[in-house]
Order: structure tokens, then C-alpha cells, then sequence
């Protein structure tokens, strides 16, 4: 494929760039061209004002974002392991349909690093943004977590996970290391959280192939249709892989490394060439041959056919192009997260909360997916800041809101609140006075996570089939898009006063 880049002689040379394309068989060719202005693509967006974002944006159902229950609902995990003798070994994953309780995996499996990543989050808020995080002193709630409770967490919590970088059997190294390990450094320059990212991304690396131009993701699948069991015969990429790439544009960046970042160029190119159909839909795995790189196949692991788009997978493909575009202002990524998110949204339902997938012909209600809601919100508001920052308009925040909106209103579990019961100290100075004893979690009768309404896998096919119930990366992705809109200067309009604060 070429790609050619050409002035807009209508702006007499200004710096705005249109791509063609030459290959015919290009999804580029069939959805047109997109202007970028490159010139432009710098500078720190005004945040809106409340007006701006209404209606989209209901401020009374988005304090949700940072209401007590979605701390406490992290901390009602954390405390578990934080008066035990050695750090954990398992980490939550999803609860069972119609359960409350999170069901485990072991700290290699590629959902380890979520929640420490949220504990993360819950700090980087406290020490970022504690006005809209804590309650004031003179509060008559019960007090949260100090700062350092939430520190020691998350040193706990991740203390052997720093063995995953160096798993070459794995594409998923970022999302086993980054939601923590990226936090950790940025937040307390953690040295040893620094030596693990890269690691991590030179690992991540060994799995390119110069002829498929992209990393393996899985080496080995296995469905009730189809069974995938020799890597040297095939080569299998999913949509999801798109999302590893970060870590790679990070390390490239720190070690001023052009091998690590080509890498990633090169994949994020196949994925677009490969993985995004010419209506900018998704699918799922492309299997090519690792001899010479032509597709063999492709197909759904995840999704209700071949043909039809995951709308978990078409999350990955809006934030990691955003992603890309982030680390390298290629104006094509741009436009093919652009597209993609386009497609997300024009195939929402009026719910606001997108179906596990978007072909699902079932004329009973279709299971939602509440991880896919909050990865596209994320990635939309990649997308609202690069636009933003050239000076063009953007639907994409009050797209990211909107659904933001439906999930507060309709997918959280019920609310879980801090309390401690008093405990009579004796003292020389006071007698015998009263004080807060030790910090508990009420979960409010309902699911360990925040959100509901997640779907793991709803294939057909699929050897474990779940959905409609709490999932740990669809709590991080909150957490993070809470965390962003923060960042923004826009999370700010959503915070309700904590109950006992006048």
C-alpha cells in the first residue's frame, strides 16, 4: 500500500494535509479523505463550561463519578489481602452473572494489572485533585482512607506482578503492567516500576514479526468451532492488541529507541489495513501467514459472527488509534480512531449503553457491555483533546458523555459506604475517651465492582460464555475516564459535596 501526502492547493500551502490512497483495496480509499491541519496540532484546549456540555452531560447522575461508594468499593477489596502476611497472588477479575462476589485469576493472567491500576487511580486522585476526593475534616462522615493507606495498597498489591515483564508468551503485557507501573513511576518515580515498563516493552517486542509487520497476540485459540494450537503454522493479531502499543510509543521514547517505536508504527498500520473494514466496523482476529504475511483468515473470538463488529473491539481500535496518533501525530491514525468512533456512536442505541455487539440481530433484549462504553469514552476524549488542540470542533466529548451519563444512571451497583464502628481508648492525658476504630466497607448488599452490565464473551462458540455482570476492567476504565475528565478541567462540574459537608 502507498500512501500519498499532498498540499491543499486551496489553502495555498498552509499545512493542511489530505491522504489518498493508491491501493484500491484500501479502506482509506472507500471512506474517503479527512483534512488535518498539522499546524495547528498544538496548544491546551479551554475546558467548557457546565453550559457547554448540557445536555448531554447530567451533572446530577455524573457525580456518581466520584461518589464515596466508587472508593469505597475499591478499598472493600484492597483491605482483603492488606493484613496477611504475604501480597497477593490472585487478582479480582468479574463477578459471576447474578453474583456479587469476584471470582480471581492468577497474577500472569493478562486482568492482573487492573485493579492495582485502579488503586492507583484512587491515589493519583487524592494527590492530584484531594478537593474533590475527601471530605472536609469538620465532615460527620466516617474519615476514608488516609493518603498512605492508599500508598501502601497499591505497593502491596503489585509487589509480584513486576515478575509479568518478562512473560514472552504474552501479548498483553500492557495491560498486565502499564495501569500501575505507569502511575507508579509518574506518581512516586518508583525506580523499580520504571525497570518494569521497560522490561515489559522489550519483551513485548520479541513477539514482531518483520513479515506479518505486527506482534502475536495469542499463541494458541481455541473455540468450539475452531482450534489454533501450533504457532509456527499460524500467526493470529486481535483488534485488542492495539492497546499494547502505548507501552511501546512510551519506552521508544524514554530510551530514545526507533526500533521500539517502528514496531509499533508498523502494527498500528497492519491493524489499520487489516482490522478495520471499509464502513470503519471492526473485527476481531486476522491470522496471517508468518512466512509471508498474507492473511490466511479472518474471524470473531468474541463477537456474534465473523462478519459482525464487537463493540468491545471496536473500543480497542478508538483508543488505541487515538493512542497512536497521541505518540506520533500521523494524521491516518487520526482519522481512522475519528472513524471508528463515528461508527460507535451511529450505532448506539437510544439506551446510551452500547450491546455487546452491534450485529446482534436478537429481538429480545441484547446483553450490553459496559467495559466497551467506558474504553470508547476514554478514547473519545483522546480524540475531543487532539481536535480540540487544532482548533476544530469535536462531537466526541458530549458522545463520551452521553454514554457516561447512561452507565451512572443505569449500570452502577448498589452504593457501598466507609464506616467504623468507636473504640474506648484510656489515656493519662483525656481517661477514657472514644475514637474511630478500624475502617470497614459496607458493599451495600450488592457486587464487589461499581459497574454492572459487562460482558465478557457472549460467542456462540466460546468455551465460557458470560454476560451481564461486573468485569475489573470495565471499574479501571471508569476510573480512568474519571481521572481524565479531571485532567481536563471538566470532571470538576460533576462533584457533588459529600454528605455532612456544609
Amino acid at each position: 500500500m502507498s500512501t500519498k501526502r499532498t498540499r491543499d492547493s486551496l489553502n495555498g500551502g498552509s499545512g493542511t494535509l489530505v491522504y489518498h490512497s493508491d491501493d484500491v483495496d484500501s479502506p482509506k480509499s472507500k471512506r474517503g479523505t479527512r483534512k488535518v491541519d498539522v499546524n495547528k496540532a498544538v496548544g491546551i484546549p479551554t475546558p467548557p463550561t457546565i453550559e457547554d456540555l448540557e445536555p448531554a452531560a447530567d451533572t446530577k447522575i455524573l457525580c456518581n463519578l466520584y461518589s464515596e461508594s466508587v472508593q469505597a468499593k475499591i478499598w472493600g477489596i484492597a483491605q482483603i489481602a492488606l493484613n496477611k502476611s504475604a501480597p497477593p497472588i490472585l487478582y479480582p477479575e468479574y463477578t459471576v452473572p447474578g453474583g456479587t462476589s469476584y471470582v480471581y485469576r492468577e497474577f500472569d493472567f493478562w486482568t492482573s494489572g487492573f485493579f492495582p491500576g485502579s488503586l492507583y487511580l484512587i491515589l493519583e486522585r487524592q494527590r492530584k485533585f484531594p478537593q474533590f476526593t475527601s471530605p472536609w475534616p469538620s465532615s460527620s462522615l466516617s474519615p476514608t482512607p488516609h493518603i498512605l493507606q492508599w500508598q501502601f495498597a497499591c505497593q502491596w498489591w503489585t509487589l509480584n506482578l513486576h515478575q509479568n515483564s518478562k512473560l514472552g508468551t504474552t501479548h498483553d503485557l500492557s495491560f498486565m503492567i502499564s495501569p500501575w507501573a505507569r502511575k507508579a513511576w509518574e506518581l512516586d518515580r518508583d525506580p523499580k516500576a520504571y525497570e518494569t515498563l521497560i522490561t515489559a516493552a522489550q519483551t513485548l517486542a520479541t513477539r514482531y514479526n518483520s513479515k506479518t509487520k505486527s506482534l502475536r497476540s495469542w499463541d494458541t485459540c481455541v473455540t468450539k468451532r475452531y482450534s489454533f494450537m501450533d504457532p509456527s503454522l499460524d500467526f493470529l493479531v486481535i483488534i485488542d492488541n492495539m492497546l499494547n502499543l502505548d507501552l511501546l510509543f512510551w519506552a521508544a521514547t524514554e530510551l530514545r529507541d526507533p526500533t521500539l517505536r517502528n514496531i509499533a508504527i508498523s502494527h498500528a498500520k497492519t491493524s489499520q489495513k487489516h482490522h478495520v473494514r471499509s464502513d470503519s466496523s471492526t473485527l476481531h482476529v486476522v491470522n496471517f501467514d508468518q512466512a509471508t504475511g498474507a492473511v490466511k483468515a479472518k474471524m470473531t473470538n468474541q463477537g456474534y459472527s465473523d462478519d459482525s463488529c464487537w463493540s468491545r473491539g471496536q473500543a480497542w481500535a478508538i483508543t488505541g488509534f487515538a493512542q497512536t496518533y497521541g505518540w506520533t501525530h500521523e494524521p491516518s491514525f487520526l482519522t481512522t480512531a475519528r472513524e471508528c468512533a463515528d461508527y460507535f456512536l451511529a450505532h448506539l442505541p437510544d439506551s446510551g449503553i452500547p450491546p455487546w455487539d452491534f450485529a446482534d440481530p436478537s429481538t429480545t433484549e441484547r446483553p450490553t457491555d459496559t467495559s466497551a462504553a467506558m474504553v470508547a469514552c476514554f478514547g473519545m476524549l483522546l480524540l475531543h483533546e487532539a481536535l480540540t488542540a487544532m482548533g476544530e470542533p469535536s462531537p466526541y466529548l458530549k458522545g463520551a458523555l452521553h454514554m457516561l451519563t447512561s452507565v451512572c444512571e443505569s449500570q452502577m451497583s448498589p452504593e457501598a459506604h466507609f464506616h467504623s464502628k468507636p473504640v474506648e481508648i484510656a489515656s493519662v492525658e483525656h481517661g477514657v475517651s472514644s475514637k474511630a476504630g478500624t475502617l470497614e466497607v459496607d458493599m451495600g448488599g450488592g457486587a464487589e465492582t461499581i459497574l454492572l452490565g459487562a460482558t465478557i464473551n457472549n460467542y456462540e462458540f466460546a468455551p465460557r460464555r458470560w454476560a451481564d455482570h461486573g468485569l475489573v476492567y470495565a471499574d479501571y476504565y471508569f476510573l480512568l475516564v474519571g481521572n481524565k475528565l479531571l485532567d481536563m478541567g471538566i470532571g470538576g462540574h460533576f462533584v457533588r459535596p459529600w454528605k455532612g459537608v456544609d
